[in-house]
Formats: structure tokens, C-alpha cells, sequence
């Protein structure tokens, strides 16, 4: 009697315990494809080589020069080692503009961001035709020249002419007839921080609002059905996920705002007695106002070194963000 045995099926190995409850490793990517970001990156960074590279290296240079209107005209330099730095550290006037530097940024950034933040909430939640004209409105805003707008709030604000003046006298204040809002570095700052922040929201709202198209309108109607108050909604859903945004455009707006120049000189050249001079209008009043190119480069590269310390806490949060997502 013949007994036949089939055979068992082959045994299908079943999870590691040991690997339980963790992600499953990602596949790793061939060695070409690792190079494939550095050589998409190539030929931007390559092309910035070309066109500041030498312009850097020059500056950084001549700032170890005695380099005025004499070394100008007879085409020759001296080296001075770090005089031109240190009678810029022992100038009372550098550490006032770059505390005016600082303060200005600050509040420019803020109000930009906060602004920003609340019209791009306002475009996602307006009809069609409202945001397209709003959208309309702030790509205008945003497109107009630089030189254009500045000529333009200086009408606005005119000593003699300027709506700003007469909209006071038609709300009952005294005391503007003819007022001269550029009087003081303070009133100037103020002015030039109107026209950067209405010149700066446009970027933050649409790119906003191209955010927010991207989140699942099912995490909104999921917070709406717990109750969730809109603050609630806006600091724990919104914020969390539009965290990447929130960083790289405050990143880019206190690079911005920090290096403004042409908005502060047009308005009124830095004054009244340079009351409203910041680092890059110091620099520049140094350089073409007073032939002290030695000492303007000096004060370009010690704002550079002052911008990158002050930005080095926002590498750290976006080195961190790429490492946690990692």
C-alpha cells in the first residue's frame, strides 16, 4: 500500500519582532541619482560665482585699503590692515544706525508677517470674484517699481501738497498746515516702513494662500465638528502644517528688510542729519558722499557679518525642521 504525501507549502516568514511598530527603511537611492540635486544646483550656483564673486572678493579688499578721492585719482592703494575696521567699531554713529537697523527691521517684519498672515487667510475664504480682484490688487501693489512708489508716498506726504495733510486738517487736527513729515528720522522711518510693508504683503499673502489650497478641507470641517474656535483652528491645525512657509518667508523678509536702501535714500537721503540711516545707507553715504571707499566696504562687510549672526538662529531652526522630517 503506497501512501502519497503532498508537499507542504512553502512557509511565508512573518514580521521581525524585533522591527516591530517601526517604520519600514527607506529603499536607498542609487549613488547617481545622489549627485542629481548638487548638479540641478550647478549652474545657479556657478552663474551667482560669476556675478558677485568678484564683487565680494573686491569689497572685502578694499576694506583692508586707504582707499579715498587721493588713491582714486592716482589709481593707487595703501593697505591699512584694520584701521578702516576699527575707526568704524569706534564711531558712535555705526552702533546708532545699527541699532536703528535693527529696530526698523523688527518692525517691519512684524507687521508684514501679521498682515500677510491675515490677508491670505482672507483670500481662502472669500468668493471667486472678491478674491480674484484682491489678488488682482495685490500683484499691482507688488509690481510697481520701487523708485515709482517712493515718488509716490513722497506726493502723499508733500509738505505743501500732500493728501496726508489735508486728510488731517478735513479730520480737525491743527497744527498741519504744511506739516513737514519728513522733519525727523523717526517720522521718515515711519513713512518708509508704510511704503516697504505695503510693497511687502502682496508676497506673503498669495503665497499663503497657495498654502492653504494644498491642506484637505476635511481637516477644517474635522475641527469645525469639535468645536474648535477659529484661533483654535488658525494655532493648531494652520500653524503646525504652514510651519515650513512661516520660516522661510520670515527668512527672506528680514533679508529684505535688513539690506533695504533704495526705499530709506529716495525718500529723503538717509536724513534729516542722518537721523533715518541705516547700515546700507551708512555704507553708501561713506562711499559715493564722502569718497571713503575703504571704509564703506568696511562697514558692507561688518553688516554682512552682522545680518549672518542674526540669521544664524533660522538656519538652526531650518537645519532642525529638515532633520526631524528626515
Amino acid at each position: 500500500m503506497t501512501v502519497h504525501i503532498e508537499d507542504a507549502p512553502p512557509r511565508v516568514p512573518g514580521p521581525d519582532p524585533s522591527t516591530a511598530g517601526l517604520p519600514p527603511p527607506r529603499p536607498r537611492r542609487p549613488r547617481s541619482a545622489r549627485w542629481l540635486p548638487y548638479l540641478l544646483l550647478a549652474p545657479a550656483v556657478l552663474a551667482l560665482v560669476a556675478v558677485l564673486g568678484y564683487a565680494l572678493v573686491r569689497n572685502l579688499v578694499i576694506s583692508f585699503q586707504e582707499f579715498g578721492r587721493r588713491q582714486l585719482i592716482s589709481r593707487t592703494t595703501e593697505w591699512t590692515g584694520l584701521d578702516n575696521y576699527r575707526a568704524v567699531l569706534e564711531n558712535e554713529r555705526f552702533w546708532d544706525a545699527a541699532v536703528r537697523t535693527f529696530v526698523f527691521m523688527a518692525a517691519n517684519v512684524l507687521v508684514i508677517m501679521i498682515l500677510g498672515t491675515l490677508i491670505g487667510l482672507l483670500l481662502n475664504a472669500l468668493g471667486t470674484k472678491m478674491r480674484l480682484l484682491l489678488s488682482i490688487s495685490l500683484v499691482a501693489a507688488w509690481a510697481m517699481p520701487v523708485i515709482a512708489s517712493t515718488t509716490v508716498f513722497q506726493w502723499l506726504f508733500d509738505q505743501q501738497f500732500g493728501v496726508a495733510n489735508w486728510v488731517m486738517r478735513s479730520l480737525g487736527f491743527s497744527g498741519y498746515e504744511q506739516h513737514n513729515w519728513f522733519g525727523s528720522g523717526t517720522s521718515t522711518l515711519a513713512i518708509v516702513t508704510v511704503l516697504i510693508v505695503w510693497a511687502s504683503v502682496p508676497f506673503v499673502a498669495l503665497n499663503l494662500y497657495a498654502g492653504l489650497t494644498t491642506v484637505s478641507g476635511e481637516i477644517w470641517e474635522a475641527a469645525r465638528m469639535d468645536g474648535a474656535s477659529d484661533w483654535r483652528v488658525f494655532w493648531s491645525i494652520l500653524v503646525p502644517i504652514m510651519r515650513p512657509f512661516f520660516l522661510i518667508t520670515t527668512f527672506l523678509e528680514i533679508i529684505w528688510v535688513f539690506k533695504a536702501f533704495t526705499q530709506i535714500y529716495a525718500m529723503n537721503e538717509g536724513g534729516p542729519d542722518r537721523q533715518s540711516e541705516t547700515l546700507p545707507v551708512m555704507a553708501y553715504m561713506e562711499g559715493m558722499g564722502q569718497n571713503q571707499y575703504g571704509a564703506a566696504a568696511a562697514i558692507s562687510v561688518l553688516t554682512l557679518i552682522i545680518l549672518l549672526v542674526a540669521m544664524s538662529f533660522y538656519f538652526w531652526l531650518i537645519f532642525k525642521q529638515e532633520k526631524e522630517e528626515s
